[in-house]
């Protein structure tokens, strides 16, 4: 990732801004323009990369790059320009947020409203005036409150009594419904759609094509039919979460669907009615929460699992890819289920002999049965 050379941050800047230290490389170094970031192996002249396994460190040496973030352990010997970091990796997201915030000031946009901006020709543009714009195309309710800041992209609708937190960026073709309440700095990519009473905490993120607020699937059948249950709660999002493209998000059958602080949510998950994911839950691509499933803090859930509903997960689990969930899980842990990889002619024997396990194990017991109970071993007198 580079910005144009108009554009950059010195390694005294990122410093400050990621707040860690230099190395002596890197004092010597302090106003080396950095204008992106690269791995080691692509990384050239004015671009920062990162080191967060100490096993790699030995590569720094064949880098082309300008400078690198090492675990503060190791940077400190280093001849190469370095920041010294607890956690590089960490690190190297919040640097990864500057320069993307960087970029798009670059492009004529405001990114991540947090963040900054370095030495740009942007500075002057009038970008950081604070100004409320609304694209002409964009259809707007009258009772419609934007604070300062907020930015309406081309073709978005904002139904009645919607109101925008300071510097939120909403893009084109969003669709907000009534009575929603978007928080601070939040930004919805493309064609996001809300529905009515959705709420939103600060710093939220919702990329391309995300519904929340559709009906949760609840229907009761009367012997002939399918009779729909009016799906009467809300979806409320706390602050930092990320949601990613193509997600659903169901509104509550009555209470609400909850999703916690700094929740992280993958691309193409599907979350029913009235469940709860508890705060800095990390969800994966593909998977699926069954109506009233309550996700603890902390957990990690894989791709493409299954969670069946009525069911709890504690914090601090994880659950490995392609799992099927059918119980609750009431202690920390890591859980898995399914069957790996096999060449496909092994695997079909395995399932065949897997089918015969209830009669193996009818068979054992019988067997079991029809031996000679162990005699406990005859005590004598010992001398």
């Amino acid at each position: 990732m580079t910005v144009t050379e108009s554009a950059y941050y010195t390694l005294a800047e990122l410093a400050t801004r990621l707040k860690v230290s230099l190395n002596p490389a890197a004092e010597a170094a302090s106003e080396t323009r950095i204008y992106g970031l690269a791995t080691l192996a692509s990384a050239g002249e004015g671009q920062l990369s990162f080191v967060s396994n100490p096993r790699y460190v030995s590569q720094l040496s064949s880098s082309a790059g300008a400078a690198f973030i090492v675990p503060a352990s190791l940077g400190q010997s280093e001849n190469r320009p370095c920041l010294l970091s607890e956690n590089p990796y960490v690190t190297y997201a919040l640097a990864s947020q500057l320069f993307a915030a960087l970029q798009e000031r670059m492009a004529g946009r405001e990114g991540d409203t947090n963040s900054e901006a370095g030495h740009d020709s942007a500075t002057n543009t009038g970008m950081g005036e604070n100004k409320t714009l609304v694209h002409p195309s964009a259809c707007i309710a009258d009772d419609v409150t934007l604070a300062a800041g907020v930015r309406i992209g081309p073709n978005a609708v904002i139904e009645a009594g919607v109101s925008i937190a300071e510097n939120s960026i909403i893009g084109a073709g969003v669709v907000i419904g009534r009575d929603c309440r978007i928080g601070r700095e939040c930004r919805f990519q493309p064609n996001v759609t809300l529905y009515h009473e959705v709420y939103t905490g600060d710093r939220v993120l919702l990329h391309a094509g995300v519904v929340l607020g559709a009906d949760g699937f609840g229907f009761a059948f009367d012997g002939t039919k399918s009779v729909k249950i009016a799906q009467l709660g809300r979806v409320i999002l706390g602050d930092d979460v990320e949601v990613g493209a193509g997600s659903t998000i169901d509104r509550g059958a009555l209470d609400d669907t909850t999703i916690g602080t700094g929740v992280k949510i993958d691309n193409q998950v599907q979350i029913g009615h009235n469940c709860v994911v508890g705060d800095h839950t990390v969800i994966c691509g593909c998977t699926a929460l069954a109506g009233s499933t309550r996700v603890g803090r902390y957990c990690v859930i894989g791709g493409a699992v299954g969670i069946t509903g009525h069911l709890s997960i504690c914090d601090k689990v994880s659950v490995s890819a392609m799992s099927m969930v059918t119980q609750s899980i009431t202690e920390p842990g890591v859980y898995s289920s399914g069957t790996l990889l096999q060449e496909s002619r092994q695997w079909k024997k395995n399932v065949l002999t897997l089918n015969k396990l209830s009669g193996l194990s009818r068979t054992v017991r019988n067997l079991e049965k029809r031996l000679p109970q162990e005699r406990p071993p005859e005590s004598g007198n010992e001398l």
